[in-house]
């Protein structure tokens, strides 16, 4: 089973100069890439290959005078930035994924640079082509056998290693028999981010909200510094800074949270929302990029697959609020101010958690049409003989 670890590394100086220079050599071969595929769209109007057309470019550019400093980063790592165009563009034609058209790359934003040959890890050290073992905290064990280590350096200048292993060990066997009292439907929201089928909800912590005074003072010195100037430099690393922290208590909320809901649960169930649309609010866009919900579903769905669990999306269009969780009446309007409500049939809702009820239910029916077994939640009713009098 492959599994990936991400560990933080300490480069020397000599080193920190060296992965710069991977860094800006993988960077170059993405926009060179781009600008040929692009030129050639629309003058010539051919489609080029980067697989196929653009990556036998590279042996090419090496041997030229202009592009000869490319033989010192690892040609991997170049190919792989072809390859990672490529891919790109299928998402970008590709209508499912909705996925933008590749953009040129900037030296001041996330830099990333992927190695498989001469990698390897120690103790505390991790290893690249062409570089001597640079200093790094493992943090926890690193079983089986290394396939790949992809680098990258952040905005604020820190550096890590995400080091993929592949060890013996065979994937978690899916849960194949369920207890409807260990299923539970998950509706996000702004207020609460989760709300979970048995009534639980789990506060939103506002992350970017809470963080906006100390950012909005920060951008606004960024703003007053001269371009090109030193203290604009270190006014940037200040606003990267801050938007680190903000990245880093969002994401290791999300941990927790989606770690509980899989341990305690065999099958999660969650709505399919089009975050995409919703943030053309913009009353409440800051508030729904700030809740993050793609990046839970994305966390929740791994870590079920880890464990052999179930995690079963419901259309966005099931109307899970509008819906009476008691006798399946539906209403014809819903606003968003009304959090409760009676429905005719005397069952008063809160809208939350009527909606996280309903998509449990439309979840089972999801796992029933997959062939699982879902039993009540008292267990599977065995059978038994009953005695009738003649």
């Amino acid at each position: 089973m492959l599994k990936a670890t991400k560990v933080r590394i300490y480069p020397t100086p000599e080193q920190t100069v060296f992965l710069n220079r991977q860094f800006g050599a993988v960077r170059m071969v993405w926009n060179k890439a781009l600008a040929i595929k692009t030129h050639y769209y629309k003058v010539r109007e051919q489609n080029l290959s980067p697989r196929k057309d653009l990556k036998p470019l590279l042996v090419t550019a090496k041997k030229s005078r202009k592009y000869s400093w490319l033989k010192e980063a690892d040609s991997i790592a170049l190919q792989q930035s072809v390859i990672n165009l490529d891919k790109a563009f299928q998402n970008f034609f590709n209508p499912k994924l909705e996925a933008r058209f590749p953009r040129f790359k900037s030296k001041h934003g996330k830099q990333s640079s992927y190695h498989c040959m001469s990698v390897a890890v120690g103790e505390n050290w991790v290893k690249v082509p062409k570089c001597k073992p640079i200093k790094a905290r493992i943090h926890r064990e690193i079983t089986g056998t290394v396939k790949s280590i992809t680098l990258t350096k952040t905005p604020t200048g820190k550096f890590y290693a995400s080091v993929l292993a592949e060890d013996d060990m065979s994937e978690a066997r899916q849960i194949t028999e369920l207890q409807s009292s260990r299923i539970v439907g998950v509706d996000v929201g702004l207020t609460d981010i989760a709300i979970t089928s048995t009534g639980v909800k789990t506060g939103n912590p506002r992350f970017i909200k809470n963080a906006q005074r100390n950012l909005k003072r920060k951008q606004k010195a960024l703003s007053r510094c001269k371009k090109g100037s030193k203290g604009r430099v270190k006014a940037r690393l200040l606003v990267a800074k801050a938007h680190e922290r903000v990245a880093f208590a969002r994401n290791d909320f999300q941990h927790k949270l989606s770690r509980q809901l899989i341990d305690e649960n065999q099958a999660v169930i969650v709505e399919t929302l089009k975050v995409k649309n919703m943030l053309k609010n913009h009353c409440l866009a800051r508030s729904i990029a700030d809740a993050g919900w793609h990046s839970l579903v994305i966390k929740l769905d791994y870590k079920a697959k880890q464990a052999g669990k179930h995690l079963v999306k419901i259309d966005q269009w099931f109307a899970s609020s509008k819906t009476c969780s008691c006798c399946d009446r539906k209403q014809e309007e819903m606003p968003l101010n009304i959090r409760s409500w009676t429905c005719e049939c005397g069952y008063v809702a809160d809208r939350d958690i009527n909606a996280a009820i309903n998509v449990k239910k439309q979840g089972i029916l999801k796992l029933k049409a997959e062939g699982l077994s879902v039993s009540a939640d008292g267990g599977k009713r065995k059978s038994s003989t009953v005695l009738v009098a003649a």
